[in-house]
């Protein structure tokens, strides 16, 4: 086999290899989407409350300073889960460069690469159980009047 061939070969197996990885972040940017949307929304429901001018008037209601401490509680937990799914993705980007470099210049990475693996998945876990615990809160908070549900 000549040199060109192999070096063929291999790019094409590292393309390979990148691929898993690169579905992987595909997923991650469609969570981080979900997640985003649900950030402005809580952003939005505090403007709202913020700037209402009933709530200039009750600013010191206890259930207006209730929700405004939920809004904040899921507000932080909503950033945290962005930053973790952030981060995770930052690590599969760096996983599938480090198969490429791992490539072209000949060296054995294949320590380094799955300990990027591990640390994105385990960052996406977390970043999974933040946004569970925002969903679980805002759920655990609004109550929805008027519904004509059967008790």
């Amino acid at each position: 086999m000549t040199t060109t061939s192999l070096a063929i070969t291999d790019i094409s197996q590292a393309i390979q290899l990148a691929l898993a990885p690169v579905f992987l972040l595909t997923g991650i940017a469609g969570i981080l989407n979900v997640m985003a949307g649900r950030l402005a929304r809580i952003i939005d429901r505090g403007r709202f409350l913020t700037e209402s001018e009933s709530a200039a008037l009750n600013r010191a209601s206890e259930n207006l300073q209730t929700e405004f401490a939920n809004l904040e509680r899921r507000r932080h937990l909503a950033s945290t889960a962005i930053t973790a799914c952030t981060l995770s993705a930052l690590l599969v980007c760096t996983v599938v460069t480090t198969l490429f470099l791992e490539v072209l210049l000949g060296l054995p990475m294949r320590v380094l690469v799955a300990l990027l693996f591990a640390c994105s998945t385990l960052t996406l876990v977390v970043g999974l159980a933040y946004f569970l615990r925002e969903v679980h809160l805002a759920t655990r908070t609004v109550r929805i009047s008027g519904s004509n549900r059967p008790r």
